[in-house]
């Protein structure tokens, strides 16, 4: 992957660069000089590297907004001081009145001050990267240690991310995973307008599998059953594995009606036809499932959505089980109807 770099300029001044910089092999630059156009393009395409020419209108309060920017803080900054003032300032002040400006530049929100000098002492206008160019490439290769471990850093987090809300047994999203997702979704489906179902699903008379077969049948019967589910689910459902037996399905632009039909779809395709164990066993399954819709009473967490659907179940196990309930034109935005209909496989 190529080390991008945002250099905060001119035109003009990304000429005085280094060549290896400007080496289009190694590196992805992009030059703005309007401070606006920075923030918006770092913000939507965050560079590893900011190279900021310090005569550039709002250069000083880019690095101070980088500084702030918690989420970015990985970006490396490194402010080019070329302006004459302070390049004629720096000969007549010494060495002690140039600290003072490195400390001031550094808390302002750079991670590195690199002087430039004037190509000509007569002419301060004009600057020179030559003298300058070995402490550049050494700050620049300091910027990209810094991207290299930030980037492992995020490769890392994913992984672990993806241990923690993923389910061992089963492979699926875990409670966990449930549990940041519902308000998300729920947050999604109310500012597009947009339904938002749920389903849960139990297997029923599972205690007595295991305590007829054992606990690794049951635990194969699960992700045999897991993978049934994740391969006849559509595009816009995620399975999740609420715990034990029970599995929870969330249905994206779903209304009640719609929420039904794919909860008496799954509980066909679950009772149809028998899971394989092994060579001399095959267990016939059945499941019991609740669905709800979001209403717009429902909390932002989706508790109240998922205890309606908790209670649908518990209906259907109480009908019989081998079946799926749920409230009748139940969505965002009608209001709560008792009416319950029931539907067997």
């Amino acid at each position: 992957m190529k080390i991008s770099i945002l250099v905060f300029g001119s035109k003009n001044f990304i000429t005085t660069l280094p060549d290896q910089i400007r080496d289009a092999s190694a590196f992805s630059i992009e030059v703005i000089n309007n401070i606006s156009q920075a923030v918006s393009y770092i913000q939507i395409t965050p560079p590893d590297i900011v190279l900021v020419q310090a005569s550039n209108d709002g250069s000083l309060e880019l690095c101070y907004w980088l500084k702030e920017q918690t989420k970015l803080s990985w970006i490396y900054c490194i402010l080019l001081e070329d302006r004459p003032q302070l390049l004629a300032n720096r000969s007549d002040y010494g060495w002690e009145w140039e600290f003072e400006m490195n400390a001031i530049a550094l808390k302002q929100g750079a991670d590195a001050y690199i002087w430039l000098t004037p190509k000509d002492n007569r002419d301060i206008t004009t600057v020179d990267l030559t003298i300058n160019q070995p402490l550049l490439l050494a700050q620049l290769t300091a910027g990209l240690r810094k991207a290299q471990k930030y980037r492992e850093l995020l490769r890392t987090n994913d992984i672990l991310s993806t241990i923690a809300l993923s389910d061992a047994l089963t492979d699926l999203n875990n409670r966990r995973a449930l549990d940041w997702e519902l308000p998300r979704q729920i947050k999604k489906a109310r500012h597009h307008r947009t339904s938002l179902s749920l389903i849960i699903l139990d297997v029923d008379y599972f205690k007595k599998i295991n305590d007829t077969y054992g606990h690794l049948v049951g635990d194969r019967l699960l992700q045999l059953l897991s993978h049934r589910l994740q391969h006849n689910l559509r595009c816009q459902d995620t399975p999740f594995r609420y715990g034990g037996e029970e599995f929870v399905i969330l249905l994206g632009n779903t209304n009640c009606d719609e929420a039904l039909v794919v909860a008496n779809r799954l509980n066909r395709i679950v009772s149809e036809q028998p899971f394989t164990i092994n060579n001399q066993l095959s267990i016939n399954l059945t499941v019991s499932l609740g669905t709800s819709c979001l209403r717009a009473e429902d909390d932002a967490n989706g508790i109240s959505l998922l205890e309606r659907a908790d209670q649908h179940l518990l209906q259907a196990k109480a009908a019989g089980r081998n079946c799926a309930i749920g409230c009748e034109n139940e969505n965002f935005f009608s209001q709560p109807i008792s009416h319950l209909q029931v539907v067997s496989s």
